[in-house]
Parts: structure tokens; sequence; C-alpha cells
């Protein structure tokens, strides 16, 4: 073997190498950024993880599926988007800790859904999470009322699910506390955004004044003289129902317009007034 052959094996071998050295590396996750400590300063609220039996639980009360897009502001380490991301769902987590996004990562790597988990470095009252089907939240009643307005201006059926804290004066559609694998922050509350319907509406019965508080409404239906008063007032994201002059209501809202049946099966609609 001449010289010049030599060199061209040792080319070849040390090429292969570092090819099989490269792809072992990107098969690896990366390095661990960090270890986060429990009570660490974040920018709203300190840092305590959501125990894994209440992100399930949680999850559980949303129904997430892998249809649904997530969002979970102030995510942490990922646990929850990560937790989201197993069942199918596409999770987005919004922290404003960049080392803890860096975490995130890395644990969605580890746990083989960084396709499907994904995390970024912002603020939760600056992005933009519009298109979520379900929201998950771990921060203080005060930050939560806070998001309260935007979370209300997203598409009605969104879910909504808070560990520990609530929204005030919008009241929870269903609570749950876990009692195995939880010691502390064990509470869940969950909502679904109302569709909007305060004002008045057009029906063949008369006129339908409604006001709305959350998923709730109280009114008025007018036909001629006659004032019978609307209540139940029920909403459950598009679903509406509500009894008038002892008949029960049923139907979906969409956009300007409500179309139903009466128990009895008689078909109503209603359109937006002027």
């Amino acid at each position: 073997m001449n010289v010049l052959s030599l060199m061209s094996r040792t080319a070849m071998v040390s090429c292969l190498s570092a090819v099989m050295a490269m792809s072992a590396a990107l098969a690896q996750p990366a390095q661990k950024p960090f270890e986060p400590t429990v009570g660490q300063d974040g920018k709203d609220v300190i840092w305590v993880p959501t125990p894994q039996a209440l992100v399930d639980k949680m999850l559980d009360m949303a129904r997430v599926t892998a249809a649904d897009k997530l969002v979970d502001l102030g995510s942490g380490d990922g646990r929850t988007v990560i937790t989201a991301a197993k069942r199918g769902a596409t999770a987005r987590g919004i922290e404003y800790n960049p080392k803890m996004v860096e975490l995130s990562k890395y644990n969605a790597e580890k746990e083989g859904v960084a396709g499907k988990a994904t995390f970024e470095n912002a603020d939760i009252f600056k992005t933009d999470f519009s298109n979520a089907d379900v929201v998950t939240l771990f921060l203080l009643t005060s930050l939560n009322a806070k998001l309260r307005p935007t979370i209300l201006d997203m598409k009605p059926g969104t879910r909504v699910v808070s560990n520990t804290f609530d929204m005030g004066e919008w009241k929870a559609d269903e609570e749950a506390i876990v009692t195995e694998g939880c010691q502390s922050y064990c509470k869940a509350y969950f909502w679904i955004v109302p569709a909007k319907v305060d004002g008045t509406w057009n029906t063949d019965k008369g006129e339908l004044s409604l006001k709305q508080t959350f998923q709730n409404f109280t009114g008025t239906l007018k036909n001629g003289n006659v004032i019978t008063p609307v209540t139940g007032g029920k909403l459950k994201g598009n679903d509406i129902s509500f009894t008038a002059g002892g008949v029960e209501y049923t139907g979906k809202v969409n956009g300007s317009t409500i179309e139903g049946t009466t128990k009895s099966g008689d078909k109503w609609q209603a359109k937006r007034g002027a």
C-alpha cells in the first residue's frame, strides 16, 4: 500500500468516526440546563411544580385529545405541556424565565415529544394564544383575573383549567380535588368559555332581552304587552338553555343567530337585534 492510499484510508476512517460521533450527539438530548428550586422567584409568582397527579386530573377535566391545541401559561418545567403532548395534543408553553424554557425543551426531548411540545420565552400578558382549544394555568387569582378578559374573548367552547386558584367572580363550571398522589396544591377549577348573548334578540315568540353574567344569564321575553321572565339561563360554550313562560328552550349560538328546539320539539330561532 502506498503512502497516498494509506492517507486516503486514514481520512475516510476519520470522516466516518466524525459522522458517527455527530449522530450519537444528535440522538442524545442536550445537556440539562439547570436544576430549578421550589419557591424560586419568577416574574409574577414563585415557582412551585404542579403535582403530576393534578396535571393528569386537569387534562382529564379539559378532556384533552390529539385534536386539541393546548397552551400552558407560565409553563415552568414543562410538565403540563409534555403530559398533554403525550396524549397527542399540540401543546405550547409560554414561560418568562429563559432557563426554565431551556429545561422544558430538554425535558420534552428526553420524553420523546419535542415535535408536539414547544416552549417560548415570553410574557403571558403580551403573547397571543387565541387559537388554543385548552388553556391551563397555575397562577394567583389576581393574575387569573387579569387574564380573564382575554380568555373570555377566546372562541366559545375553549376549555380552561387552573391549579388551586380561581377566576374571582367567574365561578367555575366544575371543581375537583385530587386525594391520591398529591399533598399540596391539589384542587382544580374548570371553565368553558361561554358565547356572548348579552343584549336584545328577535324571535318568533317576541323580543328576547338577555343580561349575561359569564355563563349565566337572566332576562325577559316580550310578546306584545306580555312580558315573561327568563329563568335558568345557562351557557356551555355555544350551547344555550333557559326557561320562559313554562317553556324550556335549548339551542346553539352561532354569532348573531341562535337556533334550537323547545322541550316539546318545536323549533325556534333568534336573531340579534339592531
